[in-house]
C-alpha cells in the first residue's frame, strides 16, 4: 500500500503528502483532531480533484474531503486518504452589478471578506477565521449577519461539483439542480465542491459589540433576550455564550449590526445592556466587515472564566466527540455532558451538519421528506457511498 502512495500519477507530481514528508506534520490534523491520514493529497485544480479522487478509489482508501479544517467533528480517518482542498481559494467577482461572486472551497473566510471589501460587498459567513468556504456551505453557512443575509446557502447559485466517477459537473437551476440543492445543505454526500457562484450582498462598515453581564441561573435574562430579538431590526445578529467566573454566572453578548451608523447601532444595542443583573464590560465600534474576523473572543474580557458553553439560538446541536478531548475540556467528561444536554435536547428541533458527529443525528439535520430527498440524491450521486464515512 505504501509503495502504491509513493506512486503518484503525472498530474498529482508532488500533490501527495505521506507520514514521511516533513509538510505532513502541518497537514495531517484539523482544528480539533488528531488522525493519521496515510496520504494528505494537494489539488490546486479541478482537474487535480478528479484525478485525486481516482488515485484514493484505485487503492480503496477511506475519504475525507478537507476545506478549511474547521469541522469540530473532525472526521479525518486514521490510515485512509484527506483531499485538502486549500491550494483552491482562489475569489473572484463574476458580475459586480448583480453581485454574483465565485468563492473555491478552500478559501478562508478573511480572504474571501478582504477580496470582497474594496466592491462593497460581502458573504454572511461563519466569521471564523479557521473556517473554509466549502465546508461551511456544505453544511448550512450561519454566520453573524445570519438575520440580516440569512444562511450562506440561501445565495448559492451554482455549484462546480467533482462526483465519485471523478466527472466534473456545473450544477445550476437549469443545470443538474437535484445535484445544485443538494449542495445547498447536504453536499458532503454528492461529491466534492471545487467552488460556489454566491450572490453577495451590499455591505459597508457594520457595527460591532462585546458586552459582558452577570445573570442570575434562573433563566431570565436568556428568555428577555430572546423576546428582544424576536423584535429587533433585522440588522442585528447576537448570540449568546455562558460561562461562570468564580461564583458568579456570566453571559457574554455578540452583537453585529450590518450597515450600522453609530445612532442605528446605539438603538439597536441598547436593550442588550439591560440584560441580567449588572454590566460588568462593554466594547462598541464600527469596524469594516473584514475586521470583524479578528474582533475579540467572547471571553477576552474574562481570561480566568472556566470554559464557555454556547446557548446561541443558531447551535442547537450535540457537540462533536473529538479526539483532543475538546468534550472533557468542558466538563468533567463525556457522560457529565450527557446528563447536562438531555434535559435541554429537547426544547431543540434542529442542528448543523459542521457540529454533530453521531450518525442518529440524521434525522435531526434532515427531518422528514427532506431527510428522504437526501438520501436518495446522495444514493444517486455516490452509490458507493465514499463520501459517507462512517
Amino acid at each position: 500500500m505504501t509503495r502504491n502512495l509513493f506512486t503518484a500519477p503525472p498530474e498529482l507530481e508532488g500533490r501527495i503528502v505521506t507520514p514521511e514528508d516533513p509538510r505532513y506534520l502541518l497537514l495531517y490534523s484539523t482544528c480539533t483532531t488528531a488522525d493519521e491520514p496515510a496520504a494528505v493529497l494537494l489539488p490546486e485544480s479541478t482537474a487535480e480533484v478528479s484525478a485525486a479522487l481516482r488515485f484514493v478509489r484505485e487503492r480503496g482508501l477511506p475519504l475525507t474531503v478537507r476545506g478549511g479544517g474547521h469541522d469540530v467533528p473532525g472526521r479525518a480517518v486514521s490510515g485512509g486518504a484527506v483531499i485538502d482542498l486549500s491550494a483552491m481559494n482562489r475569489v473572484e467577482v463574476l458580475d459586480r452589478r448583480s453581485r454574483l461572486v465565485r468563492v473555491e472551497a478552500g478559501a478562508r473566510w478573511p480572504a474571501v471578506a478582504q477580496a470582497l471589501a474594496p466592491y462593497g460587498l460581502a458573504i454572511g459567513s461563519r466569521d471564523h477565521d479557521g473556517a473554509g468556504a466549502g465546508g461551511l456551505a456544505a453544511a448550512g453557512g450561519i454566520g453573524r449577519l445570519v438575520r440580516q443575509y440569512g444562511l450562506m446557502i440561501d445565495h448559492v447559485r451554482a455549484a462546480e461539483v467533482v462526483l465519485a466517477d471523478g466527472t466534473a459537473v456545473h450544477a445550476d437551476a437549469e443545470h443538474e439542480p437535484d445535484l445544485l440543492w443538494a449542495v445547498r445543505g447536504a453536499g458532503s454526500g454528492v461529491g466534492i465542491v471545487v467552488a460556489y457562484e454566491i450572490e453577495a450582498m451590499e455591505l459597508s462598515d457594520v457595527g460591532y459589540a462585546q458586552i459582558a453581564v452577570e445573570i442570575k441561573r434562573n433563566g431570565h435574562a436568556l428568555q428577555q433576550w430572546a423576546d428582544y430579538m424576536e423584535s429587533a431590526t433585522r440588522e442585528l445578529t447576537s448570540t449568546v455564550t455562558l460561562q461562570s467566573h468564580g461564583s458568579a454566572l456570566i453571559a457574554s453578548v455578540t452583537a453585529v449590526v450590518a450597515d450600522a451608523g453609530t445612532d442605528h447601532l446605539r438603538t439597536a444595542v441598547e436593550p442588550l445592556l439591560r440584560l441580567g443583573t449588572r454590566l460588568l464590560d462593554l466594547h462598541v465600534q464600527l469596524t469594516p466587515y473584514p475586521a470583524l474576523l479578528s474582533a475579540a473572543s467572547p471571553s477576552a474580557a474574562f481570561p480566568s472564566a472556566a470554559s464557555p458553553s454556547s446557548v446561541s439560538a443558531s447551535s442547537g446541536q450535540w457537540p462533536g466527540t473529538t479526539a483532543n478531548g475538546l468534550i472533557e475540556a468542558m466538563t468533567d467528561g463525556a457522560a457529565d455532558l450527557a446528563a447536562a444536554w438531555y434535559p435541554l435536547s429537547g426544547r431543540l428541533d434542529a442542528a448543523c451538519a459542521g457540529f454533530e458527529s453521531r450518525s442518529a443525528a440524521f434525522a435531526r439535520i434532515y427531518p422528514g421528506k427532506t431527510g428522504d430527498r437526501v438520501t436518495r440524491l446522495w444514493a444517486r450521486y455516490d452509490p458507493d457511498g465514499i463520501f459517507r464515512t462512517p
